[in-house]
């Protein structure tokens, strides 16, 4: 069996017990994602070893941690990109197909440094820089609509599908 295949069929099973622990450890659950667009426009996308599908690099506020320093290291740890400039809020957004409790804060980020993409881990398995003309297969509903909100000017949803 490979491991795609193992993936897929506990992606439900693990997604259930993070979010039956964070329900406990936080109350609600709030996270931040961005999209990152370098100078030739393409929007940089990873791939987690948990979950399948690409997605906008992001994760976890932390109690006692701002959007903002939890964007700053899940960037760092995601993608080894650092912040240059101040990103720019994109939209909040209720993602009701995780939990009734979660809401994810999307940042636009144009202005960072990545002095080498980073090495696969237990974590982010790929990662990389795409055309959004040409993005990956597996590439989810909510980075689609993410991105096409951001670059196409669609409206902006209030919910993360």
């Amino acid at each position: 069996m490979t491991l795609s295949r193992i993936r897929i069929m506990f992606e439900p099973v693990i997604r259930r017990c993070l979010h039956l622990y964070w329900r406990f450890a936080r109350g609600m659950t709030f996270g931040v994602r961005a999209l990152v667009f370098d100078a030739q426009g393409r929007v940089f996308l990873v791939k987690h070893s948990y979950v399948e599908g690409w997605h906008l690099p992001g994760g976890g506020v932390e109690v006692g941690e701002t959007a903002l320093d939890a964007l700053r290291r899940e960037l760092h740890e995601e993608g080894n990109i650092a912040l240059d400039g101040q990103p720019v809020l994109h939209g909040v957004y209720f993602n009701r197909h995780v939990s009734r409790r979660d809401h994810v804060v999307v940042y636009i980020v144009r202005e960072f440094d990545q002095p080498a993409k980073p090495l696969p881990n237990r974590e982010i398995i790929d990662c990389g820089f795409f055309d959004q003309k040409a993005l990956p297969d597996g590439t989810t509903i909510g980075t689609r609509r993410r991105i096409g909100e951001a670059v196409q000017g669609e409206p902006i949803s209030p919910d993360w599908r």
